[in-house]
């Protein structure tokens, strides 16, 4: 078992060690390749602190949104409770018929309250924010979340409705007014959370995706790339080296042997011209 456990490890370090050596940009291995690379590296991790940076401040605001929708959500239950129970005390002070009244006075009027669509800048992220204006000069952003505005403000009713509840329950219809249009302010708040919400589920995403594939292959294979040409590099420098050393052994080896040749060229020379005198001496008479 435990020679099996040692095989396995081995094997698995070798695949290892062969996938980072295969991982690696096909370049030619030279100093100017070397110098471009080493460029993007660093250009990639510059980008990978980048992305990890507007990572961080995307997550922290996604938490802080997550945070405000489930709190608005609380709010828009109890108002939604709070609205039908005031409608109800409407139609039991009011009567039945108030209802029509309710329904022709707002098919014919203009509307009080309109919807500003703006955007709002996270990390470069782009968010939509929807922003309630109009109602009486009451007005309520989408990334607003003041408490003190739920209730008991004034609200501006269309004209037809204006002697609406004279008679009897006027109070009861300018209460649930009141409520509607707290209600109306908070789903306007809940939209464009909501579409925030998935502006910014979308940008991490992304920027996540981003993130692993910088750190987990880009940067690797350009840092496997340095390495190969590195190592490339030294080998041609031990080898130049190598090469000049036995060029220097040979031109030393080849000037030895000249010096023994032009000695021996001397020698021979000398001998002749020694042999060639004696020869001349014999030859003389006195």
């Amino acid at each position: 078992f435990f020679f099996l456990c040692v095989v396995v490890i081995v094997v698995v370090i070798a695949r290892m060690s062969s996938s980072s050596g295969q991982s690696r940009l096909s370049v030619a291995p030279t100093v100017t390749v070397l110098a471009v690379i080493k460029t993007r590296l660093l250009g990639a991790s510059k980008g990978h602190a980048l992305l990890k940076k507007k990572a961080d401040a995307l997550t922290l605001r996604f938490r802080l949104l997550v945070k405000r929708l489930e709190a608005l959500s609380e709010r828009i239950s109890a108002s939604s409770g709070e609205a039908s129970f005031s409608m109800l005390q409407v139609r039991f002070a009011c009567g039945e018929q108030i209802k029509h009244t309710i329904l022709d006075g707002a098919s014919s009027s203009k509307a009080l309250v309109k919807v500003e669509p703006s955007t709002d800048n996270v990390a470069g992220v782009q968010l939509p924010v929807f922003t309630l204006v109009g109602g009486g000069g009451n007005a309520a952003g989408g990334g607003a979340g003041d408490d003190s505005q739920q209730q008991n403000r004034p609200v501006a009713l269309p004209e037809q409705l204006e002697l609406a509840g004279l008679a009897k329950g006027g109070q009861q219809l300018h209460g649930a007014a009141g409520w509607y249009a707290e209600l109306t302010r908070l789903y306007v708040e809940m939209a464009s959370l909501q579409t925030s919400f998935a502006a910014l589920d979308e940008a991490i995403r992304t920027t996540n995706r981003r993130v692993n594939a910088l750190e987990n292959v880009v940067k690797p294979r350009l840092a496997n790339t340095v390495a190969y040409i590195k190592s490339e590099l030294d080998e041609l420098e031990r080898e130049e080296f190598f090469r000049l050393k036995k060029v220097q052994a040979k031109k030393k080896k080849d000037m030895e042997k000249a010096q023994l040749a032009e000695q021996a060229t001397a020698a021979s020379s000398l001998l002749e011209a020694g042999g060639a005198v004696g020869d001349a001496d014999d030859d003389l008479l006195f």
